[in-house]
């Protein structure tokens, strides 16, 4: 269960009679789209189901049974969040619209480079301070994935910016190989892999390119620097040596 700070209610008005739940907001939307893939029990904060959450007043069994046809809270509260409305203070909403912010900037960081400095990633700090200066407002009842292209648009005025992959080949000594491999196959796609000879591994792993900077960290950390990397420019000459 989540504590009452993080929740938002979601509220349910039927047959003269209202119903609220109390939930994280994040998974409240989730829910109402038909995202949600949890566990209810971890996105609320009381199994039950409320007449005035903020009084803990309780509906009757009688009302329940008349709208949900069962008194069971975990069955009723995905029909109140879905059917309902979210409630949320002015001041949830700042925080939800700070959180979101902070999502979409290492969403962005994360997969988009600076087309004018050979594809190298921008750092979240520019990002953030492009979005202000592009004026963009974070919606934060809607999903950071559902938000990255209009900021995109917003962000191209301002800053050289674009959406890109790219695909390295790292080779890892013997004597790093079995956990530093382990890391690297955690950043995408393994296109390829093959362990050599001596112990060592080599693999082929593409990811968004905004990661490269913390790629190649990942791979000095757990190589004591002794690994070799390669940028592929071109997918189709992907091969192992």
């Amino acid at each position: 269960m989540i504590s009452l700070d993080e929740a938002v209610t979601a509220r349910l008005e039927s047959h003269g009679a209202r119903f609220e739940v109390l939930v994280d907001p994040d998974a409240a939307l989730a829910i109402k789209r038909g995202e949600f893939e949890g566990d209810l029990e971890d996105v609320i904060a009381a199994e039950d189901v409320f007449e005035n959450a903020s009084r803990g007043d309780r509906p009757a069994e009688s009302d329940l049974e008349k709208v949900f046809d069962t008194t069971d809270p975990l069955e009723i509260i995905p029909d109140v969040i879905t059917e309902g409305e979210i409630q949320i203070t002015a001041e949830q909403r700042r925080e939800m619209q700070e959180k979101k912010r902070k999502q979409l900037v290492d969403t962005i960081a994360r997969n988009a480079v600076n087309p004018q400095m050979d594809n190298a990633p921008h750092p979240p700090e520019r990002i953030e301070n492009a979005l202000e200066e592009a004026g963009f407002t974070v919606d934060p009842m809607e999903t950071v994935e559902s938000q990255v292209d209009d900021a995109l648009d917003d962000l191209r005025p301002v800053i050289p910016i674009r959406f890109e992959e790219v695909t390295i080949a790292v080779q890892i000594p013997a004597e790093y190989a079995g956990s530093a491999q382990a890391q690297v196959r955690q950043f995408g796609d393994l296109e390829r892999e093959e362990w050599q000879a001596d112990g060592s591994w080599i693999g082929v792993v593409t990811f968004p390119a905004g990661m490269q900077n913390e790629f190649y960290d990942v791979v000095n950390e757990h190589s004591s620097g002794n690994a070799e990397t390669e940028l592929i420019k071109d997918k189709d000459d992907i091969q192992t040596r």
